[in-house]
């Protein structure tokens, strides 16, 4: 059982470099109180409170730990936040939420989180869940055609952005030399 598992048990199941992740997790998991831990997370109405919680784990950063809260822990207002989400928060809802970074900052994962908030009154982290699974490509074909053609046209748009930032970062650095 993973109680009395070794890191190197682990290893020889397959689980590589997250063995370490997986003993250190159910270690702390243990000393926090275990099961009741979890279902005291799971009681809490605040989402941010228990992403704080859980990223005391090792190896658990902000968007997993929202996935846990999301799917796990009843935290329905938890948005797990990555590049395509940002996309989706972008093209749905303020294409201003990444401004000139050029990664997901805490500030940024926040606002986007905070946009599908603000538009989902109920069930925000499974309205996100919906709008993310709609971008896959297996589900593309069950979407309205006119959906399709937004994403569409939004993915070119992104694209030619990126080229022209490449452009002119390759004009200023030509000016240089």
């Amino acid at each position: 059982s993973l109680a009395h598992a070794t890191e190197e048990e682990l290893r020889g199941m397959g689980l590589g470099y997250r063995a370490k992740f997986i003993i250190e997790t159910r270690n702390l998991l243990v000393e926090s109180g275990g099961n009741d831990f979890l279902l005291n997370l799971r009681t809490q109405r605040d989402a941010e409170a228990v992403q704080e919680e859980l990223i005391k784990f090792s190896g658990i950063g902000r968007k997993v730990a929202d996935c846990v809260a999301l799917f796990s822990l009843d935290q329905d207002d938890a948005i797990p936040v990555d590049v395509h989400v940002q996309h989706i928060a972008s093209r749905d809802y303020d294409p201003t939420v990444l401004g000139e970074a050029k990664s997901i900052t805490p500030t940024i994962y926040k606002r986007v989180g905070d946009l599908f908030r603000e538009r989902f009154d109920s069930y925000p982290g499974w309205a996100h869940s919906l709008l993310f699974v709609a971008e896959l490509p297996s589900f593309r074909g069950i979407l309205p055609a006119d959906m399709v053609r937004e994403m569409d046209e939004w993915k070119e748009h992104e694209q030619r952005k990126k080229l022209e930032k490449k452009e002119a970062s390759k004009k200023s650095q030509s000016k240089m030399t």
